[in-house]
């Protein structure tokens, strides 16, 4: 008997999200080492993690694990790959535990058991795949008012966190980072989708490459991955890795789901007790990761606001001691 579609994007979610929670570990190793060296990180608009192997090595396994994301969606549902991204969570802790030094408690280790258990709830009560026959239908499903509304309302939130919120607060809440990441990613994630189901058509012999469809879902996808990516950086090189992780999983998983049903109707078959279900799975990891949140030990920040002045004049006596000068007021470094 042969592996059903369900089970085969099973498998490539589990191995992707492994992957994508060492990939974590590497790039913040990376990052941390390139702040190091030049005192000017990611953070603050620097690019020297660039020139860091371990950075690279990290992202050639982020590219390793969405890889298998992307397959992952061209055969099962959004709803059952998605959650699956909690296992990433899981992984990005216990080696930040290790490689880090981000110290796992023991209510933490509480906090990833529910995420594992509350994904499991929504992976049972995930609705049937209904595979699109071309990237025609999947184009239709698009453009219709309601997915495109929320399109809409998804770019606006964007460009406020970017020209308003990040310039004020983007270095003091997490949120505005990861804000940016989690809404672009509801949109790679329904392009991606299209994209891998066109390649799927396309292997099985019933080309999709003419449609103009398939171009624009790859332009949209590939410019949304890029965004991503720069505020995932910036997220990383600011917060805690083990707070950045659960955080960034809870806003893309429920903006992803929330996409998906949107564009591709997910729930328009489901029993009221279903869908009731996958909604408790859901409030179920979103109490883990605030479990998690709130018992990890908060990275140690760089004093950005303390800073001492030697005044020596060269013609006074040895003798003479040394004048002092020390602000404090982190005013002066806005």
């Amino acid at each position: 008997m042969g592996v059903s579609d369900n089970s085969t994007g099973l498998i490539l979610a589990v191995l992707s999200s492994g992957f994508i929670g060492t990939s974590f570990i590497l790039k913040k190793k990376g990052l941390k080492r390139a702040a190091a060296t030049t005192g000017f990180g990611a953070g603050h608009g620097g690019y020297t993690y660039l020139q860091e192997p371990l950075w690279w090595a990290g992202m050639i396994t982020m590219i390793v694990g969405e890889a298998a994301n992307f397959v992952a969606y061209a055969y099962a549902p959004a709803v059952l790959v998605t959650p699956l991204g909690a296992l990433s969570i899981i992984v990005s802790a216990f080696l930040a535990h290790f490689l880090l030094k981000e110290r796992l408690k023991r209510m933490g280790i509480l906090g990833c058991v529910s995420c594992i258990v509350g994904s499991i709830v929504i992976v049972i009560h995930a609705p049937s795949e209904h595979t699109p026959t071309s990237v025609e239908e999947i184009w239709n499903l698009a453009i219709e008012p309601a997915f495109l509304i929320y399109v809409a309302a998804t770019l606006s939130l964007v460009a406020a966190l970017v020209m308003h919120f990040e310039p004020r607060h983007g270095q003091t809440n997490i949120l505005i980072y990861l804000g940016i990441c989690s809404l672009m990613g509801s949109l790679t994630v329904v392009s991606i989708k299209a994209i891998g189901i066109a390649v799927k058509l396309t292997l099985e012999g019933i080309s999709q490459i003419a449609y103009p469809q398939t171009w624009v879902f790859v332009t949209v996808a590939v410019l949304c991955v890029i965004t991503q990516l720069n505020y995932l950086n910036k997220a990383l090189d600011t917060f805690n890795t083990a707070i950045v992780s659960p955080i960034y999983y809870v806003m893309f998983t429920s903006l992803t789901i929330i996409a998906s049903v949107i564009m591709f109707k997910d729930w328009k078959d489901q029993s009221a007790s279903d869908i009731v279900s996958e909604i408790c799975g859901f409030i179920t990891v979103l109490s883990g990761t605030i479990v998690l949140h709130s018992t990890r030990e908060q990275e140690p920040s760089t004093p950005t606001g303390n800073v001492t002045w030697y005044d020596q004049n060269p013609i006074k006596s040895v003798e003479e001691d040394e004048h002092l000068i020390t602000v404090h007021n982190s005013d002066y470094f806005g």
